[in-house]
């Protein structure tokens, strides 16, 4: 009896240290992680911070850099007032979202050269399969099959 409670005891303590010291392992992407985050509990960067990555990622020119910051300061605006009307359901809020992401995705993709256009095309179908990886399901073109 004793030894089945300092079995639990010590499984207990390694699902705690192990995510905590992989969180510490891990301080190189921690910085890429808060990139990516907009604040607590946010999980959006807001449009300066990623005016400055897309930049980064897609060398924006400075009338570029405007555009973009204008598109996502919009989108931002958008989605704080969808966010506070509560008379709309958590569905119509949801496809509503999806409609402003889409909108700004388009947006911006407008404001860019092909190159620029290419290398925003491969982001956006990254962020999409890093998506469907958290959601738990397969990519589209995965011969996974639901059982």
């Amino acid at each position: 009896m004793i030894k089945h409670c300092m079995l639990i005891v010590a499984i207990a303590g390694l699902l705690y240290a192990v995510p905590a010291s992989i969180a510490q392992d891990n301080g190189a992407n921690s910085d890429q992680q808060s990139e990516h985050m907009g604040g607590p509990g946010r999980g959006h960067m807001d449009p300066a911070q990623r005016t400055k990555m897309l930049t980064k990622h897609l060398n924006l020119n400075s009338d570029q850099q405007a555009k973009v910051l204008d598109i996502l300061k919009s989108s931002q605006s958008q989605m704080e007032s969808l966010r506070s009307d509560s008379s709309a359901s958590q569905e119509d809020r949801h496809s509503k979202m999806m409609e402003i992401h889409k909108g700004t995705d388009d947006q911006i993709r407008a404001v860019l050269d092909p190159n620029q256009q290419k290398k925003w095309d491969e982001m956006q179908s990254k962020r999409g399969q890093r998506m469907e990886h958290r959601q738990g399901q397969a990519p589209p073109d995965s011969d996974q099959q639901p059982k």
